[in-house]
């Protein structure tokens, strides 16, 4: 990796975004090139919880919380990028568009988390991303997302 290039374990991660077990859906961000792209990775364990009724016998990682992982990544490079450890960053959901899924996530796959910024800027609230989500070099989830994030105080 070049040296332009930042990560995240799960400990900065948890003090960039709020989200707790059982819906943190990224264990580390391995690759982060500033408010450009980063790759995140997500280790799908048959103790997930929404295993237990998504499908008994046939447990799949339902599609939102593929979407929701990719999400994730985006928030802690944007988080990383601007230095927003400990600073209560605030993320939410504004638009999902072209989403497709292409094969199943189940327990045993790592899914690798890459996510670019379409649009988006320091000082701005209102981001627009494009995520791919793969297991082994095989897409499994494709989407472009908006999300707006904020800190209690603002930017």
């Amino acid at each position: 990796m070049s040296n332009n290039f930042q990560s995240a374990d799960i400990q900065l991660i948890q003090r960039i975004i709020p989200h707790r077990y059982p819906f943190l859906l990224v264990d580390k961000v391995i690759e982060i090139n500033n408010l450009q792209s980063a790759t995140g990775i997500k280790n799908v364990t048959f103790n997930e919880p929404y295993f237990q009724g998504h499908f008994p016998n046939i447990p799949i990682m339902p599609g939102v919380t593929i979407i929701e992982a990719l999400a994730q990544t985006a928030a802690v490079m944007v988080g990383v990028s601007l230095d927003l450890a400990d600073k209560n960053l605030l993320i939410y959901f504004l638009g999902i568009d072209n989403c497709k899924f292409r094969r199943k996530v189940v327990p045993g796959d790592t899914l690798e988390l890459k996510v670019n910024v379409l649009r988006g800027k320091i000082g701005s609230k209102v981001w627009k991303f494009s995520g791919a989500a793969s297991v082994a070099g095989q897409i499994a989830a494709e989407v472009d997302f908006t999300a707006m994030m904020e800190l209690p105080s603002g930017f």
